[in-house]
């Protein structure tokens, strides 16, 4: 059976647990192909360093695209560390479609949203994993959601510039980026690295958004700079990147976030509202 095997390897055939892998490759592909073909536009939301809000940004981005009347879907793909399914209240596992693929958590009329955290039994649990394991689990994933037709899917991934994001990167090939940092230097340094990576895997950056920027203190209503100002717009400018805009430090987002509703779906005018409709004209101006 060997020689036979070899035999067939040497008259182009090749081994045959060779085949089966790329068999189930192509077939990996395809249902990615499928469950991304409907989705109009693909959104990377990105940072080179975590503890910058981004997961806080790629959830009131969702929200906001899908006050606006766009159909939009949320994926996160952090394996280490998923905040989204928290953020929405998302507490119990996905369903599964008859064909067998993911069913989004419908969050009002216009939103989907599905977390990795969402296919764990314990929510606890550390995915205590090397980086194939990590990159096959990825692709799985992006491959297995049934998103139908929407406007807008945006994708909250890994923080940094290794495996995950590359993996993303690599499997939604058409995304496009926005980058998230805090004004401070230390942040702005690892935007660069990430303004960097995008640049390097080819992928079009729509801009930067410069989170827990200056708000008014509510008693005296005088601006205060928790990380210093305008870093954002003046690495934006530096790279010839477009601004998309600063968003306001504001407490209230983390007790939204505890209580997995997003700010901007309850919230109206606030300074935080409002700079999200920025961000969001901003964004679809491109597109």
């Amino acid at each position: 059976m060997l020689y036979d095997n070899m035999d067939k390897a040497k008259k182009g055939g090749g081994c045959p647990s060779q085949q089966k892998q790329k068999s189930q490759e192509d077939q990996q592909e395809e249902m990615i192909k499928t469950s991304l073909s409907k989705i109009k536009n693909k959104i990377f939301v990105l940072s080179g360093k975590g503890g910058v809000g981004k997961s806080s940004v790629s959830a009131n981005l969702a929200a906001s695209l899908a006050k606006k009347g766009f159909k939009t879907g949320l994926m996160d793909v952090d394996l280490h560390g998923p905040s989204i399914a928290q953020m929405f209240g998302m507490t119990e596992l996905l369903d599964i479609s008859p064909n067998k693929l993911l069913l989004p958590k419908k969050i009002g009329e216009n939103l989907e949203v599905v977390s990795i955290q969402a296919l764990m039994q314990d929510k606890d649990q550390a995915i205590i994993w090397r980086g194939p394991a990590k990159t096959g689990m990825i692709k799985q994933f992006v491959g297995s959601v049934d998103w139908g037709d929407l406007d807008f899917l945006i994708i909250d991934a890994p923080p940094g510039t290794g495996d995950e994001p590359l993996t993303v990167v690599q499997t939604i090939k058409d995304a496009k980026a926005v980058v998230v940092t805090t004004p401070q230097e230390v942040a702005l340094a690892d935007v660069r690295k990430s303004i960097s990576f995008c640049r390097t895997v080819k992928m079009q950056v729509l801009g930067l958004v410069e989170n827990m920027g200056p708000f008014k203190c509510p008693h005296c209503n005088e601006t205060i700079e928790l990380f210093k100002s305008g870093g954002g717009k003046v690495t934006a400018d530096k790279e010839g990147l477009n601004f998309l805009g600063s968003i306001p430090f504001d407490i209230e987002v983390v007790k939204s976030g505890d209580a997995g509703v997003p700010l901007v779906m309850n919230d109206q005018g606030s300074p935080f509202s409002k700079a999200f409709e920025t961000v969001v004209e901003n964004i679809t101006k491109q597109l």
